[in-house]
């Protein structure tokens, strides 16, 4: 069966320490296509899709996770963004000038020679119901992963580890977590936790992309007993609608509608997430700027 557009669960019987496994294929198109993103652009957006999903799975929550990276290099941002059920968004903001036609993945840049050596990354979560929280750490290694394993290592106190690829219109992720110790004791936990680790460092990008789930986990961890949870599907899935560009629209306030009005006569609103645009022509423009009169 394929894996592709799903996450599972996976747990070790004997131990404190559970793991996640996805790929992304279909759901990642529309956000690779909404925009003519170099190759090497492509590979670090796919990347953070995996990444967000992983981010999410550890938490349980009904709301939307986001990752952003921001940085002063050929790229100036990366969002990607899951919720609770399984959809996913996500862009990246880059200078054009910076990308040679023939940009290839041949030679995948690292993190910080695609956002320079002074970004930062935010994971945000805004939970249905509850205060949003916000950590935010320095983009200071070379890998998404790498930066996302501080992330954890200063606010979640859970031993994780990350493992990321994407590229060619897919990705993959892999996550291994140190729970609070319940089934076995600390020192037992830490020495399976050594040895998992270890086994998962084997693991190929190529496998990680290819492989079914349950092949990969039985070529890395045959002689651990693992429990593997049915799968999630994960599909793109966009919030932008008309009635929130009304809205916005509607924000700008009466002169400035009546502004555009004059002047263009329609207001064109392209989503960055989905590349939908929606038009508000003259009789659009002016309902909501009655509408906002009568206020």
């Amino acid at each position: 069966m394929s894996n592709a557009d799903s996450k599972q669960r996976f747990f070790f019987s004997d131990c404190d320490i559970r793991g996640e496994i996805l790929r992304l294929e279909a759901s990642l198109a529309p956000i690779l296509q909404a925009r003519e993103y170099p190759l090497s652009v492509q590979s670090v957006l796919s990347e953070a899709m995996a990444a967000v999903v992983l981010l999410a799975s550890t938490l349980k929550f009904e709301g939307r996770l986001s990752l952003q990276a921001q940085g002063s290099g050929a790229v100036t941002l990366l969002l990607a963004e899951a919720t609770h059920d399984g959809q996913i968004r996500g862009l990246a903001k880059y200078d054009e000038t910076q990308f040679d036609a023939a940009d290839t993945n041949d030679s995948q840049p690292s993190l910080t020679d695609l956002l320079g050596t002074e970004g930062v990354m935010a994971i945000t979560i805004r939970p249905l119901h509850g205060k949003q929280y916000q950590g935010v750490v320095p983009l200071d290694a070379d890998s998404l992963a790498a930066c996302i394993e501080h992330y954890f290592s200063q606010s979640e106190q859970l031993k994780t580890r990350i493992w990321l690829t994407g590229g060619n219109g897919r990705a993959a992720g892999l996550l291994l977590q140190q729970l609070p110790n319940q089934v076995s004791t600390p020192d037992e936990n830490a020495d399976i936790w050594q040895n998992i680790e270890t086994l998962a460092n084997t693991l190929t990008m190529e496998e990680l992309l290819d492989l079914p789930n349950e092949e990969v986990l039985h070529r890395l961890f045959h002689e651990q007993t693992v429990q593997l949870a049915d799968a999630q599907s994960l599909r793109f899935g966009c919030t932008c609608s008309r009635d929130k560009v009304s809205r916005t629209l509607a924000s700008l306030g009466a002169a400035e509608l009546q502004s555009i009005l004059d002047e263009l006569g329609e207001a064109s609103i392209n989503c960055d997430f989905c590349g939908q645009t929606e038009v508000f022509d003259a009789v659009d423009l002016a309902q909501i700027i009655h509408e906002l009169s009568d206020q």
